[in-house]
């Protein structure tokens, strides 16, 4: 017997998790839930013309809103596991629906203070024996499950450095940027506060600093790296302690950095209005209405370059690990490297949730939770390459 998964937005990573599970996830019936059926209804006739027909059968639509509790909850009833896919500041009110309904739960996350909201109904969910578990896409998500898997793969470890981007194959003016996601969830990553380890302990800095050069093989080459919020999730304070540093980097283009520098310098993106021949006007959202449409491309194919470098000792000897993942648009689906790497990891942590594989009660971090040499081969089995390679670095001589 298979199990019965729950979608709610039938967006982008919505959808992608769908297939995943419809293929991946021995799915006895995925249901995809949006607040408009119509949206709904799109993506699973979307579904079914990509999945064998055994597969497509078994996915229908339905319509909920996650701002009703009682349909919700309702609706929920029966599930194996559930995953949320609408907007982050949703996902507490998902997980009290997830817990009355008793049926274990993952989310895209992507702000950390939501997660400590979410973290306050632990106890909740540990006494009627579910795990919720926040930020499972693909950063905050993957970059930090390959960070884990990192670490066991070495004796000891002292740094993990995280590097990550959406990016557009071919860059295009004006911003060498092609919108992956939200406008707006972008500033605000560029703009909130990090979570990092510094010295062993979890510090708090601004985001859009410590600006980097970072080379890939080809076809990326020369890119640039700079931190920005949300990605680290909890790990900062799970590892807190036992590392010595933990950070995370956004990557881009060269120049994309220094040209979203200027807009904010000149007060292209503050929050605080201004008024404009006597109408009240937020720069910020002037901003993301004009400029979302400049950078959208919708008909360029996209990438996602993901690295991960955990330092530390292996046979007493000191190391670096990397850990490279470079995916590309697929143009038989027609998913792009973003959805595919948030929605195909959010769906294998769902999947493991149905079948039992996470042991752990309450709502608990991705990275504590979930066993990341098990994901990393689900994610192996989805043609999502993770390339190892270790590099013993060799004491200097005194001179």
């Amino acid at each position: 017997m298979g199990y019965r998964y729950f979608i709610l937005g039938a967006g982008r990573q919505g959808t992608a998790c769908a297939y995943d599970l419809a293929l991946f996830g021995e799915a006895d019936r995925i249901i995809l839930a949006d607040a408009n059926r119509e949206f709904a209804q799109k993506s699973v006739e979307r579904l079914r013309r990509l999945l064998p027909s055994s597969n497509a059968a078994r996915i229908e639509a339905v319509t909920v809103s996650v701002q009703d509790h009682a349909s919700l909850v309702k609706t929920l009833h029966g599930a194996s596991a559930v995953m949320s896919a609408v907007p982050y500041y949703f996902n507490p009110l998902v997980a009290k629906a997830a817990i009355e309904a008793v049926v274990p739960m993952c989310d895209l996350g992507g702000d950390i203070e939501i997660v400590l909201e979410e973290r306050r109904l632990s106890d909740a969910a540990k006494a009627v024996g579910i795990a919720v578990i926040p930020d499972c896409g693909l950063a905050p998500g993957m970059n930090n499950l390959l960070a884990v898997y990192g670490m066991q793969r070495l004796d000891e470890t002292s740094s993990v450095q995280i590097r990550c981007g959406g990016l557009p194959q071919t860059p295009r003016p004006p911003l060498g940027y092609r919108l992956v996601f939200n406008l707006e969830g972008m500033l605000n990553n560029y703009f909130g506060k990090a979570y990092v380890l510094r010295n062993g302990k979890v510090t708090e800095i601004e985001s859009f600093t410590e600006l980097e050069e970072i080379r890939f093989p080809k076809p990326l080459g020369k890119c640039e790296a700079f931190v920005t919020a949300g990605a680290t999730s909890t790990c900062p304070w799970t590892f807190e302690g036992r590392l010595n540093s933990y950070d995370y980097k956004t990557v881009r283009y060269p120049g994309h950095y220094e040209k979203i520098k200027l807009m904010r310098e000149m007060g292209l993106l503050d929050r605080r209005p201004v008024t404009v021949k006597g109408a009240s006007v937020v720069p910020r959202d002037l901003f993301v209405k004009v400029a979302g449409d400049k950078i959208a491309f919708p008909e360029d194919s996209d990438l996602v370059v993901l690295r991960v470098i955990c330092r530390g000792l292996k046979n007493r000897k000191p190391v670096e690990l990397f850990l490279d993942m470079l995916e590309f648009y697929d143009p038989a689906t027609g998913f792009s490297a973003m959805e595919r790497t948030t929605g195909f990891s959010t769906g294998i942590v769902a999947a493991m949730l149905a079948r039992g594989d996470i042991k752990d009660k309450g709502v608990v971090p991705l990275e504590t939770a979930v066993p990341a040499g098990p994901f990393v081969k689900e994610l192996h089995r989805r043609g999502m390459a993770v390339k190892e390679k270790m590099v013993y670095i060799k004491n200097k001589r005194k001179r």
